[in-house]
């Protein structure tokens, strides 16, 4: 095995309490702790545990969103990436569905995949906890006619270059083969996948000296020839974000009888 991309997105921390906007344009971002992806972490310890069994191979972290990603990526670095790169936008754009949105970032990376020589695999999140499409991998897969399994629970690479993949279904899980192509073969991972390891002080300090190279959306979307304003308009519009509404409080009861009573009364149980 040669080289493994890992796309990664920064995301507002899975530990935050998310604020809908006062516009109800979106979530708040401002002064909010953001971090990887949790689904992109899988992805990024499999590349790293594929690297340690595939003596050679290199792991590249790829992310697409403001100056602050290149932090997301150290982070990949630090867990055991080799390089990095950053397609950096505007601050103003928003890589949370309301302005990036798979479409655009599947073409964005089906022109790295392009541009670096000898992509072996691409390995992503299953889905980002902020949009939760699930819907990059397989577009990333359809634009470069490659061969893809998506919400991975094991991969394992045999000797002819194809590669063998558990994956989760509704009603458990079924095993298929990617094929050696020609082109890399498109994988997401699912939560089963493994356990990120936490990256240690004497990594993080090498992170800091590993490269990682910026490129800008506008040089990006020039250099594959698309056109920006489209690159950046939603193919769905968000019409408007809002808050679940507060539950209701619960009520005490003193005996099974009473609960019992109770849900008659509401009609719950006969």
């Amino acid at each position: 095995m040669r080289k493994i991309l890992v796309p990664i997105k920064r995301v507002i921390d899975y530990a935050q309490k998310i604020r809908v906007d006062s516009s109800k344009g979106g979530v708040q971002l401002k002064n909010v702790k953001m971090s990887m992806n949790p689904f992109c972490e899988i992805a990024v310890e499999e590349a790293i545990q594929l690297k340690e069994k595939n003596k050679g191979a290199e792991v590249v972290a790829i992310s697409v969103g403001p100056k602050q990603c290149t932090e997301t990526i150290r982070t990949a670095l630090a867990m055991g990436a080799d390089r990095g790169i950053h397609i950096e936008t505007k601050p103003d754009v928003r890589g949370d569905y309301i302005d990036l949105q798979p479409w655009a970032i599947a073409n964005l990376l089906k022109g790295i995949v392009e541009k670096e020589d000898g992509v072996d695999l691409v390995l992503l999140g299953k889905q980002s906890i902020d949009s939760d499409c699930g819907q990059t991998g397989p577009l990333l897969a359809g634009l470069l006619n490659a061969p893809q399994a998506t919400f991975a629970a094991n991969i394992e690479r045999d000797d002819d270059g194809s590669f063998t993949v558990e994956r989760e279904t509704d009603t458990g899980t079924e095993t298929i083969k990617l094929n050696a192509s020609g082109k890399p073969a498109i994988i997401t991972c699912d939560l089963r996948l493994n356990t990120p390891r936490y990256p240690t002080m004497p990594n993080i300090m090498k992170a800091k000296k590993k490269p990682v190279e910026t490129i800008s959306l506008e040089d990006m979307v020039k250099d594959l020839g698309l056109d920006l304003d489209e690159v950046l308009t939603p193919k769905n519009e968000v019409v408007e974000v809002y808050e679940p509404p507060p539950r209701k409080e619960g009520e005490t009861v003193g005996s099974v009888d009473e609960l019992l009573s109770k849900l008659r009364e509401k009609g719950l149980v006969a």
